[in-house]
């Protein structure tokens, strides 16, 4: 077969034809490089040992031509030569972020400019999503080999390579490769409350009243939030707030919600000023910010039936050693997600995700009244996962994240407890590429 009717494959999967003389060039640099010149004789020498067939990726060609030079005692020339192919190596990746910079500019939207991570921003184009962008092609290649390592080690070559492959041709999707933080957590917020946000890195202070818990609560979840790529999620949330609510208008204060409380020109009854703090925490956290490559942070909250919440927070103290009230926690409960399926219908708000737990016994939910609510809050148009059990020894805090409460021998968490957990390297099956490909191949 004659050179010219070879096609090697491009480091881009391309095909073209392959150019003796390109490589000739290259060998003659590296000469010029080390001091020496190559003759033609030279050159036939080398390339005596180099073999090409149809087909064959540029890289694997390179590889030749470096254990050619060695072969032939061309030590110096063979790192001229690798010099050669890094210094190519570095422009060709220069080249491809200038290109993207280029594509990401002219793209209509931020999605279809977004080659590694479409689904990450779609609403707004800006300098915050780029600046985002760029180091994602590393972080995958990064995150790639910090796991095939590790696979390697613990179960051989044969399975590294095999998620490799299974990965590229699109069967799973890794949901975490373009960041090095954790997916998503779940955390308690006990430690916040006792001491604020120091135990994260921050410099507030615990808080105090209903007031300072809401400023402090926004603070958190971007705190943590910013150390994750995924979601964080504050089980306790309502119950936390609960406690403040009852610090400041007495435990009863769900039986007095038309009463006024705020002697302004606004003349506030309990249920605005709880209303009103609804308001900020959920628009203040669905605001985008430019340290998350301007999206806002993924937050998730739960509710609990009767059962549930006492399977679960039967023995909890708060500081002051007073438990937390079901009969105000279930008002506050349903009045978040009234409030918020309401406020849904006048701009997009994402977050929080919102999940349902419901204990069952006998197919049946143990909790008759939830039950009839979370049916009511279904046919009212509200969106929010349901998580049923018949055992509280669990707990979902979003659509894919279950923990075992009473196995604490894994825990992702910033504090102890048992709404703590977390996950790291989360694969989805890519079912309709499976079906696909299941259907081309015959396979039943």
């Amino acid at each position: 077969m004659e050179y010219t009717d070879l096609y090697i494959i491009k480091r881009d999967g391309k095909r073209a034809p392959f150019s003796l003389e390109k490589i000739k060039n290259a060998i003659r640099k590296a000469f010029l490089a080390s001091g020496s010149f190559a003759t033609e004789e030279t050159l036939t020498n080398i390339l005596s040992r180099v073999h090409i067939s149809n087909g064959m990726h540029v890289e694997e060609i390179q590889n030749q031509v470096e254990v050619s030079l060695m072969s032939e005692r061309y030590f110096a020339v063979a790192k001229a030569y690798m010099l050669y192919r890094q210094h190519h190596t570095e422009d060709r990746e220069v080249r491809d972020r200038l290109n993207f910079l280029i594509d990401y500019c002219s793209a209509s939207n931020p999605a279809t400019g977004s080659k590694y991570d479409a689904n990450a921003n779609v609403e707004k184009k800006n300098i915050a999503t780029l600046i985002g962008e760029l180091p994602k092609a590393s972080f995958i290649r990064l995150n790639r080999r910090l796991l095939t390592d590790r696979i390697r080690e613990m179960y051989g070559k044969e399975l590294s390579d095999r998620y490799l492959e299974l990965l590229n041709k699109h069967f799973i999707y890794k949901n975490d490769e373009t960041s090095l933080a954790n997916y998503c957590a779940s955390i308690t917020m006990y430690p916040w409350l006792l001491q604020g946000t120091i135990p994260v890195g921050g410099n507030s202070t615990p808080a105090k009243n209903l007031k300072s818990f809401c400023g402090g609560f926004v603070n958190l979840v971007f705190i943590v939030s910013s150390m994750l790529s995924g979601a964080c999620a504050t089980p306790e949330f309502l119950m936390y707030m609960n406690y403040f609510i009852e610090q400041e208008f007495g435990d009863d204060y769900y039986l007095r919600a038309d009463e006024v409380v705020d002697l302004s020109k606004k003349q506030r009854t309990i249920d605005k000023v709880i209303t009103d703090c609804f308001e900020q925490i959920v628009y203040s956290i669905n605001q985008p910010t430019g340290a998350l490559n301007f999206q806002s942070v993924f937050w998730n909250i739960s509710y609990y039936d009767r059962f549930y919440f006492e399977s679960i927070f039967g023995d909890f103290r708060f500081p002051d050693g007073s438990k937390p009230h079901w009969d105000s926690l279930n008002w506050l409960q349903k009045r978040f997600m009234v409030w918020f399926n309401a406020e849904r219908t006048k701009t997009i708000l994402t977050f929080p995700v919102e999940t349902m737990a419901l204990l069952t016994k006998d197919g049946d939910v143990r909790d008759q009244e939830y039950g009839d609510w979370t049916a009511k809050m279904y046919s009212e148009g509200h969106s929010f996962f349901t998580y049923m059990s018949d055992n509280a020894d669990s707990l979902a805090s979003c659509c894919r994240l279950r923990n075992e409460i009473q196995d604490n021998g894994f825990s992702y968490t910033l504090g102890a407890g048992g709404v703590s957990t977390g996950s790291k390297s989360v694969l989805t099956i890519n079912l309709n590429r499976c079906v696909q490909y299941a259907f081309k191949k015959g396979i039943p």
